[in-house]
């Protein structure tokens, strides 16, 4: 398989083997005009196995939801051709419209116009909850 070397771009390196797919969709990276490349499955000494993102472009992406779907996740951001700058991602204390409340009780319901704000709650389990009526997210 050859997969040819972004010049300008983001790498998401490091997924979690299986939640490559979700990280393009909810990153929203199937509205991009540009090449995307994921790699799954891919060997890893220290993971055994991973999934990959290449994005061809230099887009803002969202470390919250990074953060939310795989806490871990390294970025690597790419220009000219050379890695300028290596993050490695955390769980965000906070997720702002990420994620939706499936309460249909949630005043998020009948007020549309709230944002959907997820506090970390337990962090070792990766549990989110409602700020406004506590359910549990997904």
């Amino acid at each position: 398989m050859n997969i040819d070397s972004i010049s300008n771009g983001i790498v998401i390196d490091h997924i979690t083997a299986g939640l490559g797919m979700r990280l393009y969709e909810l990153l929203g990276l199937e509205k991009l005009d540009c090449s995307v490349a994921i790699i799954k499955n891919v060997h890893s000494v220290k993971l055994g196995r991973k999934d990959i993102i290449k994005i061809d472009s230099d887009i803002p992406v969202s470390l919250d939801v990074i953060g939310y779907v795989d806490p871990g996740v390294t970025i690597n951001i790419i220009r000219s051709g050379e890695l300028v700058e290596k993050k490695s991602i955390e769980m965000p204390e906070q997720l702002r419209n990420v994620i939706f409340c499936k309460n249909p009780r949630c005043i998020t319901t009948t007020e549309q116009e709230l944002p959907h704000v997820f506090k970390l709650t337990d962090r070792a389990n990766k549990v989110y909850r409602c700020i406004y009526c506590e359910t549990k997210a997904n």
